[in-house]
């Protein structure tokens, strides 16, 4: 099939075009920190290099191995994920407030990325097991809700909220996705409500940055100011944008230009016509992305073929979203591109595991 090399080259592109806007985002500020003006884009590049490691193995690996690796891969991120809050700071070191980095030796991952893709293998393979059983609440739906509830506990004490919500609405897809009824889940947000209404007061940061999304003009210099820059970012890239190279905001005016604000960087550069061709990547990954669960052998093949799809692309909207003030401001990288090695890691496996799921379609077709 067409598939498989056809994603393989949309991720190969939007790799190369996050490594070389990584550079241009990145390189003042690692002059500003004594480094060499390719710091970062170097330590990006040997991610993707791991990245496409793990992606082969991934590829030649049978996808359905994963279901006898579910309990363990969830298990393994819940330790990882305990050794963040309760573990010295030999391992888990304190950066701006929060612990969310494990170190591994000379290796700084970030276990909330791997428990998404954790989630997902681990959700599927019970979904799988409990097709008929999905109907009910308490026989069906409580077993995910227990452990999701475990997962993402843990990841909202490091904290990382916007990590915490990312992971359970790409594992509630999923069971969606396997036939689950809205209805529970409509109930279960409903008295969700009141605990979300908890943690929005618990921190005045949290409150301010809801005020900043409704009244951001009212905030440029305050809460607001990150949101305004990459506002500014966007517009002054017009239709062809200023130039690789030539944007201004990386110049200490836009907070973490390489990361979370990555798409404003390169809108201001590449202007509306490189944006769209990212959009239009991103486009193309989704359609074979989903083509591909269309395609699956079995069940357990659909359900992670649409997890790891979603795992992209609603992060890539969320990115997008964010950077365009659509939605409150938040830490969400762009699949690919934003500078973050666990992010890659993560996304490259994913692609490999389609790629997976992708050949033994083709090979039973066959």
């Amino acid at each position: 099939g067409w598939e498989a090399p056809a994603l393989l080259i949309i991720t190969i592109a939007l790799l190369s075009i996050g490594l070389i806007q990584v550079y241009s985002a990145s390189s003042v500020m690692a002059l500003n920190e004594g480094e060499r003006d390719y710091f970062y884009v170097v330590r990006q590049a040997a991610g993707a290099a791991a990245g496409f490691l793990l992606l082969a193995v991934a590829a030649r690996v049978d996808y359905r191995r994963l279901r006898l690796l579910a309990w363990p891969l969830i298990l393994g991120v819940i330790a990882a994920l305990l050794a963040m809050v309760i573990g010295p700071d030999a391992i888990a070191p304190e950066r701006n407030g929060a612990n969310r980095w494990l170190l591994i030796g000379p290796v700084a991952l970030q276990p909330s990325e791997f428990a998404k893709l954790a989630l997902i293998i681990w959700t599927a393979a019970l979904a799988v097991k409990k097709q008929d059983r999905l109907h009910s609440l308490s026989r069906g739906l409580m077993p995910f809700l227990l452990v999701w509830g475990i997962v993402v506990g843990l990841v909202m004490l490091q904290p990382s909220y916007s990590a915490a919500v990312l992971i359970l609405l790409l594992a509630t897809l999923v069971v969606f996705a396997a036939g689950a009824r809205i209805g529970h889940f409509i109930v279960l947000g409903f008295f969700g409500i009141p605990l979300l209404w908890k943690y929005l007061g618990a921190a005045s940061y949290r409150i301010e940055r809801i005020a900043v999304f409704l009244q951001g003009s009212q905030h440029a210099d305050g809460a607001g100011y990150q949101i305004q820059q990459a506002l500014i970012a966007v517009g002054s890239g017009g239709i062809f944008g200023v130039g690789f190279g030539h944007g201004q905001q990386k110049f200490g005016f836009l907070p973490e230009p390489h990361n979370d604000f990555l798409f404003s960087m390169f809108a201001e550069e590449w202007g509306l016509v490189g944006v769209l061709v990212v959009v239009a990547l991103f486009v193309l990954f989704a359609l074979i992305g989903f083509r591909i669960a269309r395609d699956a052998e079995d069940l357990f093949g659909f359900l992670l073929a649409i997890g790891i799809t979603n795992l992209v692309i609603v992060q890539a909207l969320l990115h997008f979203a964010i950077n365009l003030a659509l939605i409150p401001t938040t830490g969400v990288t762009l699949p690919f591109m934003s500078y973050g090695r666990s992010s890659l890691l993560v996304c490259m496996l994913g692609v490999g595991i389609l790629l997976s799921i992708a050949r033994r379609s083709t090979a039973v077709a066959e």
